[in-house]
């Protein structure tokens, strides 16, 4: 089988509707070999390939998010799938359990706690990104809500940009919030050079799906793109 056979899907064109209800498949019906050597090609890195709830398609985490393709690793879907029967998008419903599952892993955040703590958010940011200080400037009124705001950096011009080395910068910093909240405000971070996770918080990020930040994941593992003021996200978390 070669790349030849692959075909691409726009984004729209590739939406899959199911008026029945998805019926998920056997293991023994995709190819996950096949599927990873052709999906390589492509320059995804594949974490793993499992039975998708739609006939004909397995699902496919990798470094850049959840795709589907024809079992016989042909046919690769940039898309989403809406399942008409529940009135769901199949993307977020099959992400939310990997996204829960991922953040328990990384523990390297840079926490703002509400006293009286009732829900955790965890929020992909950029110190130079409009909505991001927004939203920081609003940080009281999330904690006075009973949320508690948990940072991971995602450097929207990538690992080479300045914004990058701003981020370095505050997670090497000996009091991570102090910075952060100087960044926020457009002042600048002393530069420190030191092991940090900001490559492996981008990585995350774009594994999740997010492009762009604010981003924030939910304990459900709902991921909501831009900025949400502390009671409308308040009401989500209560939903």
């Amino acid at each position: 089988m070669t790349l030849l056979r692959l075909r691409l899907i726009p984004l729209l064109a590739a939406c899959v509707l199911s008026i029945g209800g998805l019926q998920a498949e056997t293991a023994s019906d995709f190819d996950e070999a096949v599927i990873t050597q052709q999906l390589t090609q492509l320059g995804l890195q594949v974490n793993s390939v499992s039975a998708s709830p739609v006939k004909g398609l397995a699902q496919v985490f990798t470094n850049r998010g959840l795709f589907f393709i024809s079992n016989d690793g042909a046919y690769f879907f940039e898309g989403s799938v809406f399942d008409i029967q529940n009135r769901q998008l199949v993307n977020e419903q099959q992400m939310r359990p990997f996204r829960q599952q991922e953040l328990e892993l990384h523990k390297d955040y840079i926490e703002y706690k509400a006293k009286d703590e009732q829900h955790v958010v965890t929020i992909f940011t950029d110190p130079s990104c409009g909505y991001c200080r927004r939203l920081h400037n609003d940080m009281k009124d999330y904690n006075n809500a009973g949320i508690t705001v948990r940072y991971l950096a995602f450097p929207r011009g990538g690992l080479q940009s300045e914004t990058n080395d701003e981020l370095e910068a505050i997670w090497c910093a000996r009091d991570k919030n102090s910075s952060m909240d100087r960044a926020k405000a457009g002042r600048s971070v002393s530069s420190i050079d030191c092991r940090n996770p900001v490559a492996n918080h981008y990585a995350l990020g774009q594994s999740f799906g997010v492009t762009g930040t604010p981003a924030i994941v939910l304990p459900s593992g709902q991921l909501i793109p831009g900025y949400q003021p502390a009671n409308a996200l308040l009401q989500q978390l209560n939903n």
